[in-house]
């Protein structure tokens, strides 16, 4: 796929909303904790322990409209949530009635998820720069400027350190404190998706077709493995193993510390990021196939078929697969034997990531229509129109 039919498609998946519906404890941080885009900084994809089994109350708390689109996954702390706009804002909302708390205006649109750690929003710009805010007042506390927009990629916090990606071709490392670089690593082309960091080392792709694993302190390369295409998507980590996606149609499952090919998995086509739980590897593919893969070996264990596209990672919770298709569905998939538990049809294509929280399933469609569903039954709780093509 030529990178300027790349880019349309990523722009097209990070779409996402300021929408809640149930806003509660369990998806709420205390001060101190860390929370960012997947949850953790591995961007494993078990989302139990916000998920919950208990429903909302059904009703829809409250909206709040931005003066663009929000491409921008939002993120609950403290009651605020936190988000970006393409109106060049990041906003701090009451997550109980939608209140703004305070704005703040970058230079460019605000692709990037926010993450928040102790009282302090870290996002990123299309201004070429990576802010740090205040959580209770929107203030500046610092701001680093890169050579390139940090678009796609959200800032994954662990140790005190900021780690983000740049379209000037480099990974950073900032002292989340005072935004001073630690170090910065050249990959030789754009990093479009968010590092991940687990046991001192970061990993991140690049579309030099590389996957590279860093030295989480100095920056230091600790090993590449060159794969046939770019890799453009957020790795995985789980128990020692690395599990990327890349353009050459393959999953791989690379050693973490040695960079080794454990084992790797054609789907055929181009791929979501994959997500890791409970032994299984699942990712979607536009072969309309979403794939669960052993962990351990890569040998497959269900697929099953839409008849859509799937850019959609995987989202699990409670033995169950949420995933979107191009097909206009959001499917529940039991998660050991692939076999379907429900399937809503939103009358759009399902471009974003599912949010699953307090026994509610969030998706937005290309038509613009946020829905809420029964994460059991699939049945809609609520749907809202924001009038826009929703994705993530």
């Amino acid at each position: 796929m030529r990178m300027n039919g790349i880019l349309s498609l990523i722009v097209v998946m990070l779409l996402s909303t300021v929408l809640f519906a149930g806003v509660g404890d369990a998806n709420v941080i205390r001060t101190g904790d860390t929370i960012q885009f997947c949850h953790n900084a591995q961007n494993a994809g078990d989302h139990v322990s916000i998920a919950q089994t208990s429903a909302s109350n059904g009703q829809l708390s409250w909206n709040y409209t931005t003066k663009g689109a929000v491409y921008s996954s939002p993120i609950v702390s403290n009651g605020i949530v936190y988000v970006g706009s393409y109106d060049h804002n990041v906003y701090a909302l009451n997550a109980a009635t939608g209140a703004k708390v305070w704005n703040y205006t970058t230079g460019s649109h605000v692709y990037s998820s926010p993450t928040v750690a102790n009282g302090i929003v870290y996002v990123g710009s299309d201004d070429h720069n990576v802010y740090a805010l205040n959580a209770a007042t929107g203030a500046k506390v610092w701001n680093y400027t890169t050579k390139g927009a940090v678009s796609y990629s959200w800032p994954a916090i662990v140790n005190g350190t900021v780690y983000v990606g740049s379209y000037d071709h480099n990974v950073y490392a900032l002292n989340a404190a005072t935004g001073a670089k630690v170090w910065s690593y050249d990959t030789g082309s754009v990093v479009y998706y968010s590092p991940i960091v687990a046991n001192g080392i970061v990993y991140v792709g690049s579309y030099d077709y590389n996957v590279y694993a860093l030295n989480a302190a100095t920056g230091a390369k600790v090993w590449n493995y060159t794969t046939l295409g770019p890799v453009i998507r957020r790795p995985a980590f789980a128990n020692g193993i690395v599990y990327v996606a890349s353009d050459d149609h393959n999953v791989y499952a690379l050693d973490a510390n040695t960079g080794t090919k454990v084992w790797s998995y054609d789907t055929g086509d181009l791929m979501s990021s994959p997500t890791v739980a409970n032994g299984i590897v699942y990712v979607g593919s536009d072969d309309h196939n979403v794939y669960a893969l052993n962990a351990a070996t890569g040998a497959k264990v269900w697929s099953f078929a839409t008849n859509g596209v799937i850019w959609s990672a995987p989202g699990i919770a409670n033995g169950i697969v949420y995933v979107g298709s191009w097909d206009n569905n959001v499917y529940a998939l039991n998660a050991t034997t692939g076999a379907k538990v429900w399937s809503y049809t939103i009358g759009n294509i399902v471009y974003t990531t599912t949010a699953i929280s307090n026994g509610i399933v969030y998706v937005g469609g290309g038509g613009g229509v946020i829905y809420a569903l029964n994460a059991a039954t699939g049945a809609k709780v609520w749907s809202y129109d924001t009038g826009g093509p929703v994705s993530d």
